[in-house]
């Protein structure tokens, strides 16, 4: 899926031409906090928690897995949380019934950062690269 179609919004493209896509801000954001999510991911996965992580990317309160990165500490736009497929599944965010094919689009983790990116319009995963160092 394309970040874009996350916000696929009716009205237009008079609408996106006029506000920017919050998408812009979190690939900015995403770039800053690259290797900072990376370390966690590869943590989350070395400490046994999970083998796969997602990270929720919001601008909002949320009450889902664990903050790493605050926008607010840290002057972004966005702020960053980690969690598991397995809080996922176990709070109904990925049924039960789907998590098989969750998993079978599921990104290599160590090149992919899942993102579970919440914006007003609805909520959807999206895989990022890592930059390469």
């Amino acid at each position: 899926m394309d970040p874009e179609e996350l916000l696929s919004q009716p009205g237009g493209e008079q609408d996106k031409a006029k506000k920017e896509s919050p998408l812009v801000s979190l690939e900015r954001d995403l770039k800053l906090f690259n290797e900072s999510i990376r370390e966690v991911a590869v943590e989350i996965m070395l400490e046994g928690l999970s083998l796969h992580p997602i990270f929720i990317a919001h601008q909002h309160e949320l009450k889902l897995g664990e903050v790493i990165l605050d926008r607010n500490e840290l002057n972004t736009e966005w702020s960053i949380h980690a969690s598991t497929i397995e809080e996922f599944t176990e709070r109904g965010i990925i049924k039960a019934e789907l998590k098989e094919r969750f998993l079978s689009t599921y990104k290599n983790p160590h090149d992919f950062m899942c993102l579970f990116v919440v914006v007003p319009e609805g909520a959807n995963f999206v895989y990022y690269p890592y930059v390469k160092s």
